[in-house]
């Protein structure tokens, strides 16, 4: 069983920047690929982005495309998410979780998440 604790939200002003991180106990951390995902109008959790173990495949969701970079760092056991441009729209809070699969998108192909983290990105 992996642990995630996700840190780096808080309020910023449209059009700032924040980076999240989601740091992960446990030694066999660069096995997963990761995601992360957010509360979405009828959906418990909406796809953002994930990364492959290696972090030689990304992929985004076309909402934030271009804005957010996800990247990770096996020897720190940490995944990050880079946030710029940021809308209104992306407030929310943020989860990341573990999986599997090679780069899934669908929040039930995660077997673990963190607590999240609160974005605010206020106009």
């Amino acid at each position: 069983q992996v642990q995630l604790v996700e840190s780096g939200g808080g309020l910023v002003q449209a059009g700032g920047s924040l980076r999240l991180s989601c740091a992960a106990s446990g030694r066999t951390f660069s096995s997963y690929a990761m995601g992360w995902f957010r509360p979405a109008p009828g959906k418990e959790r909406e796809f953002v982005a994930s990364i492959s173990w290696s972090g030689g495949t990304t992929y985004y969701a076309d909402s934030v495309k271009g804005r957010f970079t996800i990247s990770r760092d096996n020897a720190k056991n940490t995944v990050y998410l880079q946030m710029s441009s940021l809308k209104p729209e992306d407030t929310a809070v943020y989860y990341c979780g573990t999986t599997r699969f090679p780069v899934a998108r669908n929040p039930v192909q995660y077997a673990n998440w963190g607590q999240g983290t609160q974005v605010t990105v206020s106009s």
